[in-house]
């Protein structure tokens, strides 16, 4: 995985998207103001930007396949109107209490394995940026920089015990330590 390209690894709910619990309906996906412009100046800067997002939504039966689809379609709508797309995009539709344990729901890093693979990415020396603890994590296991925005339930999350994971008001501000070099 070493001589890879860096990445910076996204969760969709809450950090990309307004979060809206269990999202089903296409209508309901609304970018983080500045969220579009983000991604651009991250991917101008040299960084691969892939989506990694559970969605157990799906094994509880809350919402089925197609209608998370029909939601990636609007995001890729809306990201594409406003210039942008995403290097790559990856879902775990499983829950624990439903289909078992998987590699792939976060905190577990096999989303990130996957595209790191596909897209040959370095993960060590990639970005992990999310609302949850279980977004962040990942960059613990893997070498990399988490970074927890204060969008969609990160006011609440408990990093305790997550050494050098830093904080951003929103995924413009994660950006903005990417870039300006405070991290690495």
């Amino acid at each position: 995985m070493n001589e890879g390209r860096p990445a910076v690894f996204l969760d969709r709910d809450g950090t990309l998207i307004v979060e809206r619990d269990y999202l089903s309906d296409p209508d309901g996906v609304e970018l983080i103001p500045g969220a579009a412009e983000a991604i651009a100046e991250l991917q101008r800067a040299g960084f691969a930007v892939v989506l990694v997002t559970n969605q157990s939504g799906i094994a509880r039966g809350m919402f089925t396949l197609d209608d998370y689809r029909a939601v990636a379609a609007r995001l890729e709508e809306m990201l594409t109107s406003a210039g942008v797309t995403l290097d790559g995009t990856f879902f775990c539709p499983h829950h624990p209490d439903v289909s078992g344990d998987c590699a792939c729901r976060k905190p577990g890093t096999g989303m990130h394995m996957d595209a790191s693979r596909e897209l040959g990415l370095d993960p060590g020396r990639s970005y992990f940026v999310g609302d949850k603890r279980s977004d962040v994590e990942a960059a613990v296991a893997l070498g990399g920089t988490g970074i927890l925005v204060h969008t969609g339930y990160g006011p609440k999350a408990d990093l305790s015990g997550l050494d050098g994971v830093l904080r951003a008001p929103d995924l413009p501000g994660a950006a903005r330590l990417i870039l300006q070099g405070a991290i690495r």
